[in-house]
């Protein structure tokens, strides 16, 4: 588990293909505590598990599934990276729950500045945009973020100065393509009203006699 704030930027040293998936590995600033083999890193919003490590890199081993679904696949020698390490018990979770499974791609439609602000307006599907809500979380390569706008094809967030100088997301440009983790909340909301799914036992009805919905 993580909260999307980024620790380090990393750089992709090499991506080799390895049968059905591939062995990534990542240069980066010295970490207070050694990474460990075995322990998980987000990468880019994509949860990895360390298998070989020094001072200043890691290789993770990557599925299939995990090149397809999400851009580490496609990414050039040299690319920024953002990196998050696993969420301890005591730690302060400063953004919101991120699970590191990404749930697909958005493509930069435009950035902005407003004010001392970035704006991105990202374009991707009808069934990540039904996960989303003005003011709700969402995970942009890794980052945590609030949904600043919504509309039936693409989404809006701000960020902040610090944000984007700490985090890869000042490589960004119009026609990026970026990972995108939905608010896990949202994920069980939208199964729990989904007739189709079988389990739910909520209606719009029930909502609105309760008062949740007029």
């Amino acid at each position: 588990m993580f909260t999307g704030l980024i620790q380090r930027i990393g750089t992709l040293r090499s991506l080799d293909r390895v049968g059905e998936g591939g062995r990534i590995s990542i240069s980066h600033g010295p970490w207070d505590d050694p990474l460990e083999t075995g322990e998980s890193v987000a990468v880019n919003g994509a949860c990895l598990t360390v298998v070989e490590f020094d001072d200043t890199s890691f290789v993770c081993d990557v599925l299939e599934e995990t090149l397809q679904r999400t851009t580490l696949g496609s990414k050039a020698v040299g690319s920024l990276l953002n990196l998050e390490r696993a969420l301890r018990v005591s730690d302060r979770l400063g953004g919101h729950i991120v699970a590191g499974h990404v749930d697909g791609t958005g493509t930069v439609a435009a950035v902005r500045q407003l004010e001392r602000d970035r704006v991105l307006e990202v374009s991707c599907s009808e069934e990540l945009l039904l996960e989303m809500v003005v003011k709700g979380s969402v995970t942009c390569d890794g980052v945590s973020l609030t949904i600043s706008g919504l509309s039936s094809s693409s989404f809006e967030v701000n960020v902040i100065p610090h944000t984007w100088k700490e985090t890869a997301l000042s490589d960004l440009a119009a026609g990026s393509i970026i990972n995108i983790e939905t608010d896990i909340i949202a994920k069980h909301v939208r199964r729990f009203l989904d007739p189709g799914s079988g389990t739910s036992s909520i209606s719009m009805d029930k909502l609105r006699d309760a008062g949740f919905v007029s």
